[in-house]
């Protein structure tokens, strides 16, 4: 009894650890977001001597938050949308019809997986920026489609083969079309994956810095990560009003995880079980 309560114990004491050294950054956030600029570099990890809003005041109005928050939000939801659209019909037309080069397309997207951005990135930049296919939102969601349609395609993959081809031969026989057949028999059925596709590619586009700072240069197009770049200069940076942006920018992510909570368990759940 004594063991059991000790193993229970211990596991709760790591469990607490694990959890204070993850919550740790973000506190520290936080906390020097309230701070002024002098007495963050003195003191990181201290309170606040007065606790003030006007570092989020600033921040507001430096990053054009407005601006670039509809920009993150134009961005991310049209991406998601292409990728979750491109992606489960592709998956479909490769589980569906049995062509010998559709498992060399599956297989070359999987390797494509493995091939790190980091890699491609100067090359990307050269060849696009020739051809004058930067500094564009809509060029930047096409990106997007194109770095995240690979796994979300192997997601799809898997889920649709399941999926009982003679539900979708009884409703042929009934007279609907392969359009009418993928959108009102298989699609709904790849709600658990779709979810999960959607949240990941949230969380990931929503956040990322490195692709939109290739691809966006002006300052009414730029995404929130991107705009929290005004606040560190070549010789100075603004700590506490760029702490007090990225406050700003988390804030909305939080909201959505908070909101997609059950969705993204009962998501990961459903697809762990299919």
């Amino acid at each position: 009894m004594k063991k059991v309560n000790l193993s229970k114990i211990s596991l709760w004491i790591i469990s607490a650890l694990i959890f204070v050294l993850y919550i740790f950054p973000f506190l520290m956030i936080i906390v020097n977001s309230f701070k002024e600029r002098l007495e963050v570099v003195a003191d990181p990890i201290s309170i606040p001597k007065v606790f003030s809003l006007e570092n989020y005041k600033s921040a507001f109005e430096t990053m054009n938050f407005g601006t670039s928050f509809i920009n993150s939000l134009l961005v991310t939801t049209v991406s998601v949308i292409v990728i979750v659209f491109f992606s489960s019909t592709l998956a479909y037309f490769l589980v569906r019809w049995k062509w010998k080069i559709n498992g060399i397309i599956l297989m070359l997207m999987i390797a494509s997986m493995i091939i790190p951005f980091q890699s491609i990135m100067i090359p990307f930049v050269s060849i696009f920026g020739e051809f004058g296919l930067l500094n564009s939102r809509e060029m930047l969601i096409f990106y997007y489609l194109g770095f995240g349609i690979s796994m979300a395609t192997f997601m799809y993959h898997g889920f649709i083969k399941n999926i009982p081809v003679e539900l979708e031969e009884a409703a042929i026989i009934d007279g609907a079309s392969k359009f009418t057949v993928f959108f009102k028999v298989v699609f709904p059925l790849l709600k658990p994956t779709t979810t999960t596709i959607a949240i990941l590619d949230v969380l990931w586009i929503w956040n990322d810095f490195l692709l939109p700072s290739l691809v966006l240069v002006k300052d009414d197009i730029r995404t929130l990560p991107l705009s929290t770049f005004y606040f560190f200069g070549k010789y100075t940076a603004d700590y506490n009003i760029a702490m007090a942006a990225l406050v700003l920018c988390i804030i909305p992510i939080l909201i959505f995880y908070f909101i997609m909570q059950k969705q993204i368990i009962q998501g990961v759940m459903d697809g762990g079980i299919k």
